[in-house]
């Protein structure tokens, strides 16, 4: 390392001695990826040092009050109360701070819950504060775009005094994580009726397509909906009218702030024929420090980024009577700044938590953060009696936010609603897309929801006996262990069945324009809407439900819950796959086969009880609200 640092010029190489690295504190994949160059010394970096909570203690105390017929079940911490039992002391985190101070940096401050420091300073003090170089370094985007990221070259140092007391760092990247959204319709707001040749459908097999040759095995399949509305997402999963999540409060956290989401929200309420939310229901705030420039080459927001808008759509159709809490973080590394969103529903006003449920429709990619900054996150939230909930993710496999043991992880399904707005299929979301040209069909690969065991936590309690052991076991070296398995539950995520929602365009003046629609889907979609769910199911309850994991798990193969099942010989053609027309572009004809595994690609199947796409399945409707209720008494 000092051979290597002083080669590169890393500041502060002979501190050697009076100072520890961080573990984890370096981007696993900057380490196979090209170098493009040095991030100028003056560009401004705001960053956090995350410091170390008691989290073995924190972790059997959350277990406590999430476990039914515990003592101290459903008694849970105020934010300052947890900080006060399980935090770091005032004293260690005014240590950290001086430090930082003293290496000039600007701006520091302690977080309103002790969980990190913060301080703002050029990237020239940066690297030499932690004996790091900071870098641009060139990949691919997720459309397979060439890009470029930034982030320091190794795991950053801090003085062996303080390392005991630092969990991670972070906002040294500009790497914006994958959002788990996956738009469709190209043209939106334009009506099916307006193409001669249906494109789409306006429930599951209105419309299906012949085509030949086979593709395998299949010479039929249905077109893809035109999107759900709010009516048909709700009668598939049985959202009632008694229970609307009223009294509740659910938070989105999100990256972007979306143009004039309340009238949006409004417009989709009316067009959806649901009650008009009222100006209470939702409240929109800022967290974390602002981006003035753009890292160069980092990645680009689209044309239209309307994945807030589908999150308090979807949290809307399925609870249209709770409340909206709408967290936007902010910050040029959008790790940090999304990390800092769901931190802030925890830490609310001291005394209560913002929200007893947080809806996170994003993904980071295991290796980008350490595991324990989001752990740390985690455990706060259960032992608080917040619920957690993150997306599984738009690739087969695992993410630092889904794998976590003490987060809901939300798996996604392709879902036909029929023409009485019944659920005709629902199986796991795992396509393989196949593309017809000159009558030769290519097989162009997988795309799916996420899922997996994970190699760093062990099966937690709530698992046993429910997650079979093709699932749990895993080989680690010479070792075989027991892990945890992801994801725990499932709602609709395929881009092919997928809800059809509102956004609202922004004039070029920064004025809002007119309220447009499109398909949107991913497990940023199942994420929300499972999310309501459990918001109607926890309305007129004495506390909040917190970490639903160990109840959920109760729950496993009762009717309470829908057992997604694969895709058999005996189903349907027209059940088996989407028929995907040419655009008129240069794109070809498509099939997308539904559950399509391939475990050793993906990690996952799809499989009678518990599975590794779906988790332990579906709501179903009524007896879901019902037997979570149960469950916590």
């Amino acid at each position: 390392m000092v051979a290597a640092g002083a080669l590169l010029g890393v500041p502060g190489t002979a501190r050697a001695a009076s100072t520890a690295p961080v573990p984890q504190s370096t981007p696993s994949a900057v380490h196979a990826l090209p170098l493009a160059g040095a991030v100028p010394s003056s560009r401004q970096l705001s960053l956090q040092v995350w410091l170390k909570p008691d989290l073995a203690k924190a972790a059997a105390f959350a277990d406590a009050v999430s476990a039914p017929g515990s003592g101290e079940f459903h008694h849970y911490l105020s934010p300052d109360a947890y900080t006060a039992r399980f935090g770091p002391s005032a004293a260690r985190a005014r240590a950290v701070a001086a430090w930082l101070s003293t290496q000039g940096l600007t701006g520091v401050r302690v977080g309103p819950g002790r969980d990190y420091v913060s301080a703002t300073g050029p990237v020239s003090k940066v690297q030499s504060a932690f004996r790091v170089r900071i870098n641009r370094y060139r990949t691919e985007d997720a459309n397979g775009r060439p890009t470029e990221i930034q982030s320091n070259d190794r795991d950053v140092s801090v003085p062996s005094s303080l390392a005991p007391d630092v969990l991670a760092v972070t906002g040294l990247s500009g790497a914006r994580p994958a959002v788990t959204r996956t738009a469709s319709a190209p043209e939106p707001g334009r009506s099916p009726a307006a193409v001669k040749a249906p494109t789409c459908s306006r429930y599951w097999a209105e419309h299906t397509q012949a085509f030949h040759p086979a593709y395998q095995g299949l010479t039929k399949a249905s077109l893809p909906v035109c999107g759900y509305s709010a009516g048909q997402i709700r009668a598939a999963y049985g959202a009632t009218w008694t229970d609307t999540g009223k009294g509740q409060t659910v938070a989105l956290t999100e990256d972007e702030t979306p143009t004039a989401m309340f009238q949006t929200l409004q417009d989709y309420a009316k067009n959806n024929h649901l009650p008009a939310p009222k100006p209470a229901q939702f409240r929109e705030i800022r967290t974390g420090s602002t981006c003035g420039t753009t890292p160069h080459g980092a990645a680009q927001s689209p044309a239209v980024n309307d994945e807030a808008e589908m999150d308090s759509e979807a949290l809307y159709a399925m609870a249209p009577g709770a409340d909206q809490l709408m967290v936007i973080g902010g910050g040029c590394d959008e790790d940090q700044a999304l990390l800092d969103a769901a931190l802030a529903v925890l830490t609310g006003d001291g005394k209560h938590p913002s929200a007893s449920i947080e809806s996170n429709s994003w993904q980071i990619p295991l290796g980008d953060v350490p595991e324990p900054t989001v752990h740390a996150i985690d455990v706060r939230a259960a032992a608080e009696g917040v619920g957690v909930y993150f997306a599984s993710g738009d690739t087969p496999g695992l993410t630092v936010t889904d794998s976590d043991p003490y987060a809901v992880a939300v798996g996604g399904t392709s879902l036909g609603i029929g023409a009485a707005n019944d659920r005709v299929f629902e199986t796991g979301w795992s396509d393989d897309y196949g593309s017809l040209d000159h009558g030769k069909w290519s097989d162009l690969g997988i795309s799916g929801g996420g899922g997996g065991t994970s190699l760093v936590y062990g099966q937690p309690a709530y698992q046993k006996g429910v997650v079979p052991a093709s699932m749990s076991h895993v080989r680690i070296g010479k070792r075989t262990a027991i892990d945890r398995a992801v994801p725990d539950i499932a709602a609709d995520g395929d881009p092919d069945t997928g809800l059809l929602t509102g956004y609202t365009e922004s004039e070029s003046s920064g004025k809002p324009g007119p309220y447009r629609t499109v398909v949107n889907a991913g497990t940023s979609l199942a994420c929300p809407l499972i999310a309501g769910l459990v918001a109607d199911a926890q309305q007129g309850q004495k506390s909040a439900f917190g970490f639903i994991n160990p109840l959920l798990y109760r729950l496993a193969g009762t009717r309470a819950l829908h057992d997604v099942l694969p895709v058999g010989p005996r189903t349907p053609q027209q059940d088996r796959a989407a028929y995907l027309p040419a655009d008129g572009s240069q794109d070809s004809t498509g099939v997308d086969v539904f559950d399509s595994q391939e475990r050793a690609y993906t990690e996952q199947v799809t499989a009678k009880g518990y599975d590794t796409m779906t988790g332990v399945g579906t709501p179903n409707g009524a007896a879901f609200l019902t037997g979570l209720r149960h469950a916590a008494h």
